[in-house]
């Protein structure tokens, strides 16, 4: 069993930053990839970035080259560097981890980016 435990968002300007942590607990060892979702109101979830136990990462085209994706195995722990946020980019944000027989997913957290 895994537990994964978001922080870090919170209300910003466009423009603004912001960085997400994703702190897991539990069989860590058994977690392969990481990565981070985003669910809008009406809205599916869709994955916003990915991190392998390798560091190789994915991101989603709407934030290519302003989000990034790391994550550090000393502390178990993904992060999120949010730069240049936009209004689109308002959602709540949701940490993933992959084990061996199912994801687990985190209590997510509110990111609400103002005009």
């Amino acid at each position: 069993q895994v537990q994964l435990v978001e922080s870090g968002g919170g209300l910003v300007q466009a423009g603004g930053s912001l960085r997400l942590s994703c702190a897991a607990s539990g069989s860590i060892f058994s977690i392969s990839a990481m990565g981070w979702y985003r669910q809008a109101p009406g809205k599916q979830r869709e994955l916003v970035a990915a991190i392998s136990t390798s560091g190789r990462t994915n991101y989603a085209d709407s934030v290519k080259g302003r989000f990034t994706i790391s994550r550090d195995n000393t502390k178990d722990t993904a992060y999120l560097q949010m730069n240049s946020l936009k209004p689109e980019d308002t959602a709540a944000y949701y940490c993933n981890a992959a084990g061996p027989y199912r994801t687990y997913w985190g209590q997510g957290t509110q990111v609400t980016v103002s005009s």
